[in-house]
């Protein structure tokens, strides 16, 4: 039986996958094309339907998340898988508006980033960040990384309603 270290929790033991009844909406904020190719070939294979929503850098992702410039029907995501390291608004700030958004600080925000510097860390969680997680450099390593983002998100953890 699987189970998830939660900070507030413990050790946490699920027994069971919960049905979806719609495709989860999945906000991808990531600069680096090679990066967000493999996370979404990653999430194809998910064994859930994950509508994958690719914005390019901060703005962009804060325009997506408020409906702006260019995102007028932009779905509500259920979660925002997030770099750090972007150009215009890097992902501490994008991190920072999300929470600071009455809106917005129910969705849950996942750090995918190559920084593994114990102040980007500390940042992230001090922010509240909901995981924080550094890529891996190798192939595999990086498939099973999404993979397991997968499966916890997507099939054990229970999502905010949406509005």
């Amino acid at each position: 039986m699987p189970h998830v270290w939660c900070p507030q929790a413990g050790k946490v033991t699920m027994s069971n996958t919960k049905p979806q009844s719609r495709p989860i909406e999945l906000l991808l904020v990531e600069d680096s094309p090679s990066d967000a190719g493999l996370t979404q070939a990653a999430l194809k294979n998910a064994g859930v339907p994950v509508n994958v929503h690719l914005v390019e850098d901060g703005e962009q992702a804060m325009r997506f998340l408020r409906h702006g410039d260019g995102y007028p029907d932009a779905p509500r995501p259920d979660f925002v898988l997030l770099d750090l390291n972007m150009p215009k608004m890097d992902g501490r700030e994008v991190l920072a508006d999300i929470r600071g958004d009455r809106d917005l600080a129910s969705i849950p925000v996942i750090i995918l980033t190559t920084s593994a510097a114990p102040e980007d860390v500390a940042r992230s969680y001090k922010l509240k960040a909901n995981c924080y997680v550094q890529k891996p450099v190798d192939f595999t390593e990086f498939m099973n990384a999404i993979k397991s983002l997968e499966e916890f998100w997507f099939t054990y953890a229970t999502l905010p309603p949406t509005k």
